[in-house]
């Protein structure tokens, strides 16, 4: 990939994410007070993680998320029901970096007036992907809200609670240097990026832009935004007692989310030369004239979860988890150095 002239950024399309970093980390510290001795894990990382009965063996671990504007993307093409399978599988794969399989999900969807069709159609997509995790679609919540909520307008969000043995949760500062990171292969945005997409192809004033072909492909726009983020229980659930963390490539991307998988004073070196980044990416990259270091910023750019393994067991992981590939490899970082490099950017 090479430098552009500057052009669109996540910013200019409403989302700062230095501004959300900043302010995660004030609910951080205001959360922190009702933190008892029964957390194991709080706010910060994929999922939080709390032990129910000391004398028990097994940990809960709890994660929430929003589909975000992709339900833009869903109104315009009227389908709902990728969005239900997305917010879904999204959850899963925050519960499964500490090592958890999912038990049962909540939903939440606040709409301007009850509309039964498109409901359906989106707790459709909520039961399949359940149904696939073998996790129970337990409740939820459909609030009417026409002073909130205008016109089509309607927010999807969901609660997931998983567990994991005591002996097998997956933490941080059980990384070391020296491990390697391997990659997971995404199926388009997932859910996250969307604000900055449909700034650079004007979707909510020119819907039609979406029957528009992806070059290189034989998919429209509106086809491969509205594909639901994978799932990646099946692919790793066989080799979570061999791994030592999992990243969640969502917001914040790989600057963000690898990090988060890592002990303190470890860093990874990525290099993205291992992989081919999708059209799909290079056609948004190419439209909005986006520079390279916000696309690895905002887009899971072609990889939606890494797997950190010891080297020892790196080559029996990559045989084990289909589609799996090497991307990098953890390293020491010194205080006040960015966390994460892409080599080759």
């Amino acid at each position: 990939m090479t430098e552009r002239p500057a052009g669109k950024t996540y910013a200019d399309a409403g989302v700062d994410l230095d501004a959300a970093a900043s302010v995660k980390n004030t609910i951080k510290s205001i959360a922190a007070a009702t933190l008892g001795s029964a957390v194991v894990a709080g706010p910060g990382g994929f999922g939080g993680v709390i032990d129910p009965d000391p004398a028990g063996d097994t940990l809960l671990v709890a994660s929430t998320d929003g589909v975000g504007t992709k339900l833009r993307i869903a109104d315009a093409l009227g389908r709902h029901d990728t969005v239900g399978a997305s917010i879904v599988n999204h959850c899963i794969n925050d519960i499964l970096p500490a090592g958890a399989r999912p038990l049962f999900f909540l939903d939440y969807i606040g709409l301007s007036r009850f509309d039964p069709v498109k409901i359906a159609e989106i707790v459709s997509g909520l039961a399949k992907a359940c149904s696939a995790a073998g996790c129970a679609l337990l409740g939820g919540e459909t609030a009417t809200m026409p002073d909130i909520y205008r016109g089509n307008d309607y927010d999807l969000a969901g609660f997931i609670v998983g567990t994991v043995r005591k002996d097998a949760l997956l933490r941080p500062e059980n990384t070391r240097a020296g491990d390697v990171i391997l990659g997971l292969a995404s199926d388009g945005l997932h859910t996250n990026g969307y604000s900055l997409v449909r700034s650079v192809f004007d979707t909510d004033a020119n819907p039609s832009v979406l029957a528009t072909n992806v070059p290189e492909t034989s998919h429209t726009l509106g086809e491969m935004l509205l594909r639901p983020h994978l799932s990646y229980l099946d692919a790793i659930g066989p080799v979570l007692d061999r791994i030592r963390g999992l990243g969640h490539i969502t917001g914040g991307s790989f600057y963000k989310n690898i990090s988060r998988a890592l002990a303190d004073g470890l860093g990874a070196d990525v290099d993205i030369s291992t992989w081919a980044v999708p059209p799909l990416f290079n056609f948004i990259q190419e439209t909005g004239r986006i520079d390279d270091r916000e696309m690895f910023r905002v887009f899971n750019m072609g990889v939606g979860m890494t797997i950190i393994v010891e080297p020892g067991l790196a080559d029996d992981v990559l045989n084990s988890v289909p589609g799996a590939f090497r991307i990098g490899d953890v390293v020491e970082r010194m205080p006040g150095e960015e966390r994460t490099k892409l080599i080759g950017l």
